[in-house]
């Protein structure tokens, strides 16, 4: 009868000591992705409140140049005003209202170029302009985020062209996304000019 022996070498736990490293190695790699996935999540959303306040303020600096053109606003680009402070005006319909604002009270001069993001809304009579379909202070129809601030834009009148031909404006508007802490400014140098003039062409 043959007996068998069976021998047992000391077991040392290196499996176990090589799953637990390797399940620590894991779960730090898994908790930085969704740390990461957050700070994705915060980004993307600072983004879309940055493309938003942009967006409002070029549309308000664009209804600005717009209204210039516009035959109720002859009167208001002839004889421009003394901004100073006050409450805004209301651009949208059916207020419309507008002002041109003299070289001696333009915009940097009275709040200056530093300030210029830092003292919203405005501390001088600007006009309101909320793009349609827009709301602030409450989710729009669509759901959509509110704005903090009804965008804004106020109109300096530069004088005359360098070319005597026309009239040069400008239009600095302002918007802000869902809170004020995401603040977007624009500027634009808008010519108006009177007529036609012949160049000299055909």
């Amino acid at each position: 009868m043959s007996t068998i022996h069976i021998v047992r070498g000391k077991q040392r736990g290196i499996a176990l000591v090589t799953s637990l490293l390797l399940l620590l190695i894991i779960t730090i790699l898994a908790l930085s992705m969704f740390r990461s996935f957050s700070s994705l999540e915060k980004i993307a959303g600072n983004m879309r409140e940055k493309d938003r306040a942009v967006h409002a303020a070029v549309s308000a600096q664009q209804f600005a140049e717009w209204w210039l053109t516009q035959p109720a606003a002859v009167a208001d680009t002839t004889t421009p005003v003394s901004c100073a402070a006050g409450p805004p005006l209301i651009a949208n319909p059916p207020a419309s209202e507008g002002q041109v604002c003299s070289t001696q009270t333009s915009l940097v001069n009275l709040i200056g170029v530093n300030n210029i993001t830092q003292q919203l809304p405005w501390p001088v009579t600007y006009l309101q302009y909320l793009p349609p379909g827009s709301t602030v202070g409450q989710v729009g129809p669509n759901g959509d985020a509110p704005y903090a601030l009804t965008p804004g834009f106020y109109i300096s009148d530069l004088g005359a062209s360098a070319d005597a031909e026309g009239e040069v404006y400008q239009i600095d508007a302002f918007s802000s996304g869902a809170t004020t802490s995401t603040i977007a400014v624009v500027e634009s140098i808008y010519e108006l000019q009177q007529g036609i003039v012949n160049r000299g062409g055909l």
